[in-house]
Parts: C-alpha cells; structure tokens; sequence
C-alpha cells in the first residue's frame, strides 16, 4: 500500500522489524527485510537491533535472515555494551551462538560495559555447550578480566561448574593462577565456597599455587579451614 513506512517507529524507537525479530515471526521478516527502506540494524531507545533482540530470544530462523542480509552488524552493542553474541551466550541460546561466531567480523572477545566477554558470562553460568563454541574460535581470550578482575576460570571456580572447568583448563594459556582486585585465585574460590570436584581439577593442574595469598592474607588452605570443609582440607594437605 502506498505510503506504508515500514521503517516507523514507536514512542521507544522499536520498528516493525524489531517486534518481529524479538517475537521469531520468520516470515513477518521475510517480508520486511524485502521492503525497500527498513534499517536491519536500526536501535530502539535501549540499543537494541533486530539482531539482538532475537539472538537474547534464541530466535535461531530469525537470527539466519538477519545475518544473510547484506551490512548487518554483527557486534552492534546496545547501551550497555552487549553485543547479539554476548546475548546469546549468557542466555543459553546455543544455536544461535554456534550461528554467531561463524559469522565473518564477529567479536568472539567483545566487552560490555562490565567488562564481561560471551566467555566470561557462559563460565559464570555453567553453560559447558556455548563455552564448548567459543573456546573453539580462534583468537578467543581465555583470560580476559572483567571489572571485578575475575576471569573465565574464576567465575567457574567460584560457582561450582565442574564441567566448565575442565573445558578451560585443557586450553593453552590458561592462567591457572589469575587473581581479581582482592587477590582471590580460581582455587582460593573453589576453596572457600566448598567446590571439592573443582579443587580436585585446579590442583592436578601444573603450575597451581597452592599457597596462593589473597590481600588479607588468606590462603585456600585457610578459607577451607575456615568453612569447615574437611574433604578439601584433606585434599590440600596431602
């Protein structure tokens, strides 16, 4: 119909396309990605392009018609820095992760504004299929420091993902040692929070400080003393 702007946008700068994108109708966006005039990366007031939005959704049909369209920006961040990648990874969304970093020009080590990489968020969360992905394209950071100064490792260590664990700890380079601002290494956390199966892992790893101090001066072998976690001060003292 003539006059139709399918590029008109809401009161929170959200386009037909974006609704569309967010909600996996895959044949809605067919047909608006057909129409001359409709921005592919075009933000809502939030910093979210089409792309995001599906990729944050798991809406893998969506995210395939996206990406074949021709200058569509793969690393475009919203206000806080996210990227579709980094979406898609702390939300478990493997397909459209795995369709992600095939992409040519994607930033598998892109920051938000925590700096916080897809990685850093899939190992905090214990996601071993993404984490799988990323630590098999090439160029990826395997000891990226967010904020906080915690690593890849350390977020898995601290929360117990056995699996993520022994994904990162077979990968060259890997900083077994890392600390954050207060000087917590990947075994002091798995110390303190109890993690014995990871503690198992760090401490079979070449290179481990066993004796490793935090800024107060704490030792893994303190902190489990401490919390009262026989089964790794056994470990520790054997």
């Amino acid at each position: 119909m003539d006059g139709i702007n399918p590029g008109s946008k809401d009161t929170e700068g959200r386009t037909p396309l974006w609704w569309a994108a967010q909600n996996g109708h895959e044949e809605v966006v067919k047909l608006l990605l057909a129409k001359d005039g409709v921005d592919v990366n075009s933000k809502a007031q939030s910093g979210w392009t089409p792309l995001q939005e599906a990729a944050k959704n798991g809406q893998e049909e969506v995210v395939k018609l996206l990406l074949v369209k021709d200058g569509v920006d793969v690393n475009s961040k919203d206000k806080d820095g996210r990227t579709p990648l980094l979406e898609a990874a702390d939300n478990r969304h493997e397909g459209v992760v795995k369709l992600l970093v095939v992409k040519d020009g994607v930033d598998v080590n892109s920051k938000d504004k925590y700096g916080q990489t897809p990685l850093q968020v899939a190992a905090r969360n214990g996601y071993e299929g993404v984490v799988k992905l990323l630590l098999a394209k090439d160029g990826v950071d395997v000891n990226p420091k967010a904020q906080s100064g915690w690593t890849p490792l350390q977020e898995a260590a601290k929360n117990g993902h056995e699996g993520v664990v022994k994904l990162l700890l077979v990968k060259d380079g890997v900083d077994v040692n890392s600390k954050d601002k207060d000087g917590w290494t990947p075994l002091q956390l798995a110390a303190r929070n109890g993690h014995e199966r990871v503690m198992k892992l760090l401490l079979a790893k070449d290179g481990i400080d066993v004796n490793s101090k935090n800024k107060d001066g704490r030792t893994p072998l303190r902190d489990a003393a401490d919390n009262g976690h026989e089964g790794l001060v056994k470990l520790l003292l054997a």
